[in-house]
């Protein structure tokens, strides 16, 4: 009979490292908002140099296991809807930079989620939830003339309709999203004139969310982001 080959992989010293870091954080020895043991105690517990904990340490950092202050204790971070998006937002950045494809589709996506998202907030909106846009709508109008300001206001707005679900998984989508639309493809997000064209769009919005119209509120949405999304292409284009 045949034996099949099995082969013993040598790991590096970071590796086993980070995995036994690992297990102590996913069997709760360490929980969130503790300290991380030092680098010279790790580095005598496990009997390896400086180098091998510190790799471990930003893996660790990088899968948003852990926060790494300069000058502190670094501590084991509570897992969330953001800190598990953060872990793709290069490799998403970088996709959405390299194929214009990419960013018609995530264009696309951001249009299917915000219906939805929107009819959510025309169902269950409270006064102080209008309110809260309202007064974010008047904090983009303020800031005509100042495209940074506009485009901060511009994305609050998105990101509260988002918020009234009441669902982090919905906000952290939100936010990654349109992130990734204002890093890579701000060119066009000098807004060429139309800024009083999407002021206008906001307040429809908002006044069909507080007149509780989910079919209305989806309309409204749709068409300013069907407009709008010229204004996102790739840079250089």
């Amino acid at each position: 009979m045949a034996i099949q080959s099995e082969p013993i992989v040598r790991r590096k010293l970071s590796d086993e490292v980070f995995a036994r870091l690992k297990a102590l954080i996913e069997t709760g020895e360490l929980q969130p908002g503790d300290e991380m043991p030092s680098e010279r105690m790790l580095m005598e517990r496990f009997e390896v140099g400086r180098p091998a904990i510190r790799e471990a340490m930003q893996a660790l950092a990088n899968m948003g296991l852990i926060e790494i202050s300069h000058g502190e204790r670094a501590r084991v971070l509570q897992p969330t809807a953001q800190s598990l998006l953060k872990q793709v937002d290069v490799a998403a950045k970088i996709m959405l930079s390299a194929s214009s494809d990419s960013l018609e589709h995530l264009k696309n996506a951001r249009i299917f989620f915000e219906r939805g998202m929107v009819r959510e907030a025309a169902s269950r909106a409270t006064d102080a939830d209008v309110a809260a846009l309202e007064e974010t709508l008047k904090r983009q109008r303020a800031a005509l003339g100042d495209s940074d300001d506009f485009i901060a206001a511009d994305m609050a707005f998105h990101g509260r309709i988002v918020q009234i679900s009441g669902n982090p998984i919905f906000s952290a989508v939100s936010e990654a999203m349109l992130g990734w639309l204002k890093e890579y493809h701000t060119e066009m997000l000098i807004w060429t004139g139309k800024e009083n064209v999407t002021l206008s769009e906001h307040a429809e919005i908002i006044d069909c969310i507080r007149r509780r119209k989910p079919d209305e509120a989806e309309q409204a949405m749709i068409k300013h982001l069907e407009r709008s999304r010229a204004l996102y292409a790739p840079k250089g284009k």
